[in-house]
Order: structure tokens, then C-alpha cells, then sequence
């Protein structure tokens, strides 16, 4: 049985220092081992920015992909070899920003991968611009006199969407964010799992101590129930989404390979596609 230390390769993350990205990784690297993935059986693929570098630290099948397309391509990869746990890599930018779209329609469709997306209110990778994430009033080389638009409401967003999995953790708490991730592979649908990754090299405002005054954990919170969709709504708005824990999990939805008519329990990669010289004169003579 694989150990975390079974996903590590020799590849050595050049995030800066103190970013909340190897915790991230750390994380993931833990959550798989614990619910007995083996390197093989794990795909990670990420998209464009500083968290993207993540599916080559990770030793499993990584596809580090185009700015906000890492959903695409996990959807793929899963529609095409079900055997394999999927996850998806990226920041706030990649995808709340240009993104979105997929982000939005990957949700609804609750195809069983988990995406985790490092939120660090900021572009990092092109040196320090404002994000869809980032406060009102932000300052940044995009905007110097302050950001005039609000910030996204990712998770409250993923609920609006139909998210049967929803969750939120910080980078310094390793052992709620591998508990998370544990539980965003073991739910059988798409898992939203949000973590803020706190940029040490372009946001000074957003910074580890900043999180730690202003998150709120929802096992603090009496009576709180992540099945009750309209409890975790209020919760996040009363609290301006700053939360960690499951917000959210509807485990009564099926998913969409559960519910997609012919799909065979036999993974694509595995069928025999090959075809026969007369049966392929046939097909192509439906073009001429």
C-alpha cells in the first residue's frame, strides 16, 4: 500500500518561499495515500500560474495544461479511464477568472473528479495583478489606486450551480485540508474543495495572520449541517465566505457517469478500438 512518500518524485517546487502551495501539495500527497491510491491510479492536472506547476511535484500521470482549461481536460481524462482518481490543480485566476465558464458547467454536471483550487487572491505568476478574488479596493501594479470591483463569491456561486460537494480550508491547517481532500475523492460527484494559499511575494494584505483573525471554522459553529443547502448559503454570506470546513455535500445526487445512458464499466482505454480494413472502407465512403 502506497505512503505519501510514494508520491513524491524528484522534481523540487520552485514556489517561494512560505507559499501556501507546498502545504497544498503536501496535502494531496497525504489524502491520496490515506484512501489507499496508488501512484498509478492517480492523474493530477493543473492549469496556468503558480499552482499550476503542481502535476510535475506530484509522482503520478500529470498534465499541466492551458490557463483556465484544467477542467477539460480532467473531465476528459476521467470520461475516458473512470479506474483512475482525477484531480484538478489551480488558482483563483485560472479558475474563477478565465475559467469560469468550465468551472461553472463542471460543477453542474458533478462528473466525479475533485478540483482544488489554491486561492491566493492574486495573479502570481505574471508578478502581482488583481484577480477575480481579490477585495474591493485592492491594490495592485493592475490597479494602483484600488480594484472598483467587487470580489467573487466563489463557494456561495458553486451552491447557486447545483455543487453537490463544497468545501473550503487554509494552507496552514494541513490536517483539515487532507481531511477534505480525503473526503472530496471519497464523494461520488464533482468536489469543490477551496483553500487559501496565501501569496507571500505580491499580497501583503491577504497574509497567513490575516487568515488567521478572520477565518471562522464551521465545527465552531453550533448546529451547523452541511446537508442543509440554504444554512451553508447564510452561513457563507454572514461570514463574507471567510470559512473553512465542508460547507457543503449532497450525497443523494448521482453523478454524471452514474446517469449517463451506455457508459460502460469497462474504462475507454481499455476497449479494443481497433477495426477492420472493410469496416473502415465503409465509414470513410460515408464522407465521399
Amino acid at each position: 500500500m502506497a505512503t505519501f512518500k510514494d508520491f513524491r518524485n524528484s522534481v523540487k517546487p520552485n514556489w517561494c518561499p512560505g507559499c501556501g502551495d507546498f502545504s497544498v501539495q503536501a496535502a494531496i500527497q497525504r489524502a491520496v495515500a490515506n484512501v489507499g491510491v496508488e501512484p498509478h491510479e492517480l492523474a493530477l492536472i493543473s492549469g496556468i500560474g503558480c499552482s499550476g506547476r503542481i502535476s510535475g511535484y506530484v509522482n503520478a500521470y500529470g498534465v499541466h495544461g492551458i490557463h483556465g482549461r484544467a477542467l477539460p481536460i480532467a473531465q476528459g481524462v476521467k470520461m475516458a479511464n473512470r479506474d483512475l482518481t482525477v484531480i484538478a490543480a489551480g488558482g483563483d485566476g485560472d479558475g474563477f477568472a478565465i475559467g469560469t465558464g468550465h468551472t461553472v458547467h463542471a460543477i453542474r454536471r458533478n462528473i466525479d473528479i475533485t478540483y482544488i483550487v489554491m486561492d491566493n487572491h492574486i495573479y502570481g505568476l505574471t508578478k502581482g495583478q488583481t484577480s477575480p478574488r481579490s477585495e474591493r479596493g485592492f491594490k495592485t501594479k493592475s490597479t494602483p489606486k484600488g480594484s472598483i470591483e467587487p470580489s467573487i463569491s466563489a463557494m456561495e456561486m458553486a451552491l447557486t450551480v447545483g455543487a453537490t460537494f463544497v468545501a473550503q480550508s487554509f494552507s496552514s491547517d494541513l490536517k483539515e485540508l487532507t481531511s477534505l481532500i480525503e473526503a472530496g475523492i471519497n464523494h461520488k460527484g464533482f468536489s469543490l474543495i477551496n483553500v487559501f494559499s496565501p501569496c507571500v511575494t505580491y499580497n501583503k494584505v491577504n497574509t497567513y495572520d490575516w487568515y488567521k483573525e478572520n477565518l471562522k471554522r464551521l465545527s465552531d459553529i453550533d448546529g451547523y449541517d452541511p446537508s442543509n443547502r440554504i444554512q451553508a448559503m447564510q452561513t457563507l454570506m454572514e461570514n463574507d465566505g471567510l470559512v473553512t470546513g465542508l460547507i457543503y455535500q449532497n450525497k443523494d445526487q448521482k453523478s454524471y457517469q452514474e446517469q449517463l445512458f451506455g457508459y460502460s464499466e469497462k474504462p475507454l482505454v481499455q476497449s479494443d478500438l481497433t477495426i477492420s480494413e472493410d469496416k473502415f472502407d465503409e465509414l470513410v465512403k460515408e464522407f465521399m
